[in-house]
């Protein structure tokens, strides 16, 4: 969409729940966060074994960067480097109940 949040366009379109796309900064990849189907669309909760995907926007194709155990929180903010070469994002575990 642009920066006014007019001409939004949906860019997934498989059968994955698809959340918190950033933008690098040089404006060539997306990276977005993927709950598997089992989790509803519109849902995006903590504690899910999700997958972080990354999109080629001159292409259109998808990488599979990680499998990692998160969800909400993993990347709530920006998480690109200035240079659009690194990506920063969360994977915890949760501590067992005594």
């Amino acid at each position: 969409m642009k920066v006014d949040g007019s001409e939004q366009e949906q860019i997934t379109t498989d059968e994955n729940n698809d959340w918190f796309a950033h933008p690098s900064p040089d404006g060539k990849w997306i990276v977005f966060l993927t709950f598997d189907n089992q989790v509803p669309a519109g849902k995006h909760p903590a504690n899910k074994n999700v997958a972080l995907r990354l999109m080629n926007l001159s292409t259109k194709k998808i990488t599979r960067l990680a499998t990692l155990f998160g969800g909400q929180g993993t990347i709530n903010v920006p998480s690109w480097s200035p240079d659009s070469t690194h990506i920063a994002f969360v994977s915890y575990q949760l501590k067992p109940k005594k």
